[in-house]
């Protein structure tokens, strides 16, 4: 536990119904009696824990009426005992009373250094502690509640619970090696085999998890693609629900790919409006072509898009030729042009002009973006953590190939290894360098 108080405005900058200043550390409240008069002057210097107080906040140069509250370690935050004092929200008012603070001894607290005191202290994992900066930074519900899932010690449940299989392993590993009669030893080895290999499906069975969860962390990544004139532009605008890509009549008009993002499910779709894809003599539109190409081969899903009135062509056929590695949904557009919607070669048919097809075309995107998956899944979404099982496995891997061909103590090196490994994401094996960059991603205050 840090020998200091460190302070910081929890709240959001700029001007707001209320602002929290958070103390924490060793002696919190000698800074809040000093500063802090109760309504009830029979309270002075006699605050209760969890018990909200309503008076005034003296700042040195000016007083605010608010509320103080005390948190009694270790049932707090950070595991310490901490002060919040609440007062109006306007940032001179804020930054007055933090002042206050660091002239009475408390200095400014660093980056995130809150939630990484809980975690010294031991309230929550490390992966705990990256859900709660996702929670924070996430631009989606779906982000979010992954979050959630991660700083509710979801993942971390997992991942001790594969440590404890492993711990065991090694127990016995040693009780072997100890005892080295050559039979027990040859069945021990044939039935650690069978736990390691069982080890491995749990440990394949998480990182199958990754592809959802870096859709959930980044976004799915949507390519509208087909030949020019086909609408893609305007079938981008009617996504998105405002003008965002120039519409024209003329083939050719988008000669770079525009971006837009929206929320399906709570989920992000980022979607790319990509230069149409033909065989041009335009200096300029091939190279727009050629970013369209890039972008349509790294999507997660691509939407080729045809004109309903004139069906497809070679060139169309040119465009699904490079989508035949992904997901696809195959768009026929234009239909208020036509009163024929019969064609069942179209997984949707739309209108960018009235809206048709729009909420069919937003559930194939979502379909074809995830298909069908759990909410309560512990999702994998930091690379940190997916990195961290997949050097896991490799251990494991190594741990079962040296089975019956190694002496135990060297396999059980390799369990070592990959209990080593899953620690990283729990914090118990973290370096300081890693557990560094990870309270650097959170803002001041928290």
């Amino acid at each position: 536990m840090a020998e200091e108080n460190i302070s910081a405005i929890a709240t959001a900058p700029g001007k707001g119904g209320v602002a929290i200043i958070r103390i924490s550390g060793t002696n919190p409240l000698a800074i809040a009696e000093k500063m802090f008069t109760p309504l009830s002057k029979t309270e002075v210097c006699n605050f209760q824990p969890y018990r909200m107080y309503a008076g005034n906040i003296d700042a040195g140069s000016f007083t605010d009426f608010g509320l103080c509250v005390y948190f009694k370690a270790p049932a707090s935050y950070t595991g310490e005992d901490i002060v919040e004092f609440h007062c109006h929200g306007g940032e001179t008012v804020a930054r007055g009373i933090l002042k206050q603070t660091f002239r009475l001894g408390a200095r400014s607290a660093t980056r995130g250094e809150f939630t990484k005191r809980a975690f010294l202290n031991g309230k929550l994992s490390l992966a705990s502690a990256e859900g709660v900066a996702d929670m924070i930074n996430g631009e989606s519900e779906a982000e979010v509640k992954a979050g959630y899932l991660l700083y509710n010690e979801k993942l971390t449940k997992q991942v001790r619970a594969l440590q404890d299989e492993m711990t065991t392993m090694l127990a016995g590993i040693d009780v072997s090696v100890d005892y080295p009669e050559e039979d027990i030893e040859e069945q021990h080895v044939e039935e650690l085999k069978v736990e390691l290999l069982r080890l491995l499906d749990k440990l394949n069975a998480m990182l199958s998890g990754y592809e959802t969860g870096k859709k959930i962390k980044s976004g799915v990544t949507v390519a509208i693609c087909g030949k020019p004139n086909t609408g893609k532009s305007s079938l981008l605008n009617k996504l998105l629900g405002y003008d965002k890509a120039i519409v024209s009549n003329i083939a050719g008009t988008t000669r770079d790919a525009v971006e837009g993002m929206i929320e399906i499910n709570g989920t992000k779709f980022n979607i790319y409006d990509t230069a149409g894809v033909r065989e041009s003599g335009d200096a300029i539109e091939n190279i727009g072509i050629e970013r369209a190409e890039a972008i349509i081969r790294s999507a997660d899903v691509a939407v080729f898009v045809a004109d309903y009135a004139t069906g497809t062509d070679e060139e169309d056929a040119r465009v699904l030729a490079m989508l035949t590695d992904k997901p696809l949904i195959k768009v026929f557009n234009k239909i208020d042009l036509s009163s024929d919607t019969t064609d069942t070669d179209a997984d949707v048919h739309t209108s960018a002009v009235t809206g048709s097809g729009i909420m069919r075309l937003k559930e194939l995107l979502y379909e074809k973006g995830f298909g069908s998956r759990s909410e309560d899944l512990a999702f994998l979404i930091e690379q940190r953590h997916f990195d961290a099982l997949v050097r896991a496995k490799e251990a494991v891997e190594n741990a079962v190939r040296a089975c019956g061909i190694e002496p135990l103590d060297l396999i059980g090196i390799d369990v070592k290894e990959a209990w080593d490994c899953l620690g990283e994401i729990t914090g118990e094996t973290a370096t300081e360098t890693i557990i560094e960059e990870i309270f650097a991603k959170f803002c001041v205050g928290k």
